[in-house]
């Protein structure tokens, strides 16, 4: 296995519920009110539809408010991965990822481990240091590729702190059969005053439609008890992804983090402000950073 490379789940397609539009000849990122699922390719336009996006919006009869997916890992945090990052827009490098506790830094002498203050009281990220998920799912029950899975990338507070309630929840009433538990993704929508009582979405994962509680966690006995007779080691591929995760400082492919930068990480003073703060432009942030990072190898 190649040290520094994060061995990630195979990606067959992403989740989306916003998109990157022209504005005024410029890419920014867009809310939608749907899931979107796309393929890994994109061109001039944006993101190649996915063919299950047509079909799963054909079965729910216009907008795709609702997902079924299945999750690859009986452990909830190897589905879903949540950490503080700041990227370098102009460059689209990671710079530091954090937990809260510690943090990974690239500096001039490397990848440094640091303690981690949170985006709130980091001076170094200034501001521009942000909550980023990635979650991974199989969609339906994996028929075609049982371990190939589709991505929601996201910066929400709300679908971050929700998916991971409902993870350990789920775990925890299954009696840790997490990853045989027919489940589906959720769109929700809710006001607040930081959002001037319009209209935010945030994804919530729940049980599929039709079933109890009961009756789910039912049939997660009965596809446990199946999938062990089968030979099928689900203890021994959780450990396969703890492991391949541990094995890069940072989880993004250089070649992807470009586009992951573009639709979560806009250019400053192109969308006015976040969360409350005003944004700046991407060359004073890189100067900074820059900046930031000479004078701790100076000191």
């Amino acid at each position: 296995m190649l040290k520094g490379l994060a061995i990630t789940p195979p990606v067959i397609g992403r989740i989306s519920i916003g998109r990157v539009v022209e504005r005024n000849g410029k890419r920014l990122p867009g809310k939608d009110d749907q899931f979107t699922l796309t393929s890994q390719v994109q061109n001039r336009d944006g993101w190649l539809l996915h063919p299950l996006d047509d079909v799963l919006k054909k079965d729910s009869g216009g907008k795709l408010r609702t997902i079924p997916v299945r999750v690859l890992f009986n452990e909830p945090a190897l589905n879903l991965r949540a950490d503080y990052s700041l990227f370098d827009r102009s460059t689209g490098r990671p710079v530091c990822v954090g937990n809260g506790d510690t943090c990974r830094r690239s500096g001039s002498d490397g990848i440094e481990a640091l303690p981690c203050a949170g985006p709130d009281a980091c001076k170094f990220a200034d501001g521009e240091c942000k909550a980023y998920a990635r979650f991974n799912v199989l969609i339906g029950d994996g028929e075609d590729d049982a371990l190939g899975s589709f991505v929601l990338r996201t910066t929400s507070f709300n679908t971050i702190r929700t998916l991971a309630a409902r993870l350990q929840y789920f775990s925890a009433v299954s009696g840790g059969r997490l990853a045989c538990m027919p489940l589906e993704l959720k769109l929700r929508g809710k006001s607040t005053t930081m959002s001037h009582r319009s209209a935010i979405y945030y994804v919530d994962l729940v049980v599929r439609a039709g079933l109890t509680v009961e009756q789910a966690i039912e049939e997660a006995r009965e596809r446990d008890m199946r999938r062990k007779e089968s030979g099928f080691d689900q203890a021994a591929l959780d450990e396969a992804a703890r492991q391949g995760f541990a094995n890069g400082a940072f989880e993004e492919l250089e070649e992807d983090v470009p586009a992951v930068v573009e639709e979560f990480y806009p250019p400053t003073g192109e969308t006015g402000t976040e969360n409350g703060k005003p944004m700046e432009s991407p060359v004073s942030l890189r100067g900074r950073l820059q900046e930031k990072v000479a004078r701790a190898g100076a000191a």
